[in-house]
């Protein structure tokens, strides 16, 4: 690792370091996927192991099952949990009301089964996550092999009575290749750039024969914490309307950073 943690890299950990407080003795976790999520992931082991935190985890990918059992978090499926009493992922982006648009890691599908499943969901991000109106990242979809190029025409065919301003759509590669997720599926990202009514996009496109599940995630996040490289952290709450800031103190010599490579 180098001296000094990026200024992003400081963002995504203090976002991280406040959204861990929320969890409590005994509860049941969905467990995000990215590179913030990454970080609470860690912080969550490290308070397994040093403070005898009990939770169970429910990841959203198979990476997070992978680094979470590292990190000597017990995981189970959402089947054994049946509810989740939390939460805590990331997003590609987020709006004033905490609509989301996820999914930039493949792991959309996941993600929102879980997050529907729970009491309570947290997004931890970093500021340049934060936009007026969503669709400058690319709109994830989730389609299912079997005619995806039908389907892909069906979604352009789609965004032009919608209210976004592009149309073009890609089927997202793992190089010479069509990615996969872990439900053994295909992406369609959507170049939009912007989304004027992300409820009726959300609801048109599902209604799509093919799709599988798009990544607009409408009325599910609860709380975003939004981390600043300076170490400075926003709390939203949409429930109560409440925007606290505060400021995460840490140390780059802590345990979790101890193992990390360059």
């Amino acid at each position: 690792m180098s001296d000094t943690l990026s200024p992003i890299d400081t963002a995504k950990f203090v976002a991280a370091k406040r959204a861990v407080e929320f969890v409590e003795d005994g509860m049941k976790l969905g467990l995000g996927t990215g590179s913030t999520a990454f970080w609470m992931v860690r912080l969550l082991g490290e308070m397994v192991r040093n403070d005898g935190l009990k939770i169970v985890g429910v990841p959203t990918s198979t990476r997070t099952a992978e680094l979470a059992r590292q990190e000597g978090i017990k995981v189970i499926s959402l089947d054994e949990a049946k509810w989740l009493d939390l939460t805590i992922d990331g997003a590609d982006e987020f709006d004033a009301e905490l609509n989301l648009i996820k999914g930039g890691g493949g792991a959309l599908l996941q993600e929102k089964i879980v997050a529907t499943a729970s009491d309570q969901m947290i997004v931890i991000s970093d500021v340049s996550k934060q936009v007026d109106t969503l669709g400058a990242f690319p709109l994830p979809v989730e389609v299912i092999p079997f005619g995806w190029q039908t389907t892909k025409a069906l979604i352009e065919e789609t965004l032009v009575s919608m209210d976004v301003l592009g149309q073009r759509t890609t089927l997202r590669m793992n190089g010479a290749t069509p990615y996969v997720t872990d439900e053994g599926n295909h992406i369609i990202d959507l170049h939009v750039q912007r989304i004027g009514n992300a409820r009726q996009l959300a609801l048109i496109l599902n209604q799509i024969p093919g799709v599988v599940e798009n990544g607009l995630f409408i009325d599910i996040c609860d709380v975003v914490v939004i981390g600043h490289g300076d170490g400075r952290v926003e709390t939203h709450d949409i429930n109560s309307g409440e925007t606290t800031e505060g400021l995460v103190h840490f140390a780059e010599n802590e345990n979790i950073f101890s193992d990390m490579g360059d």
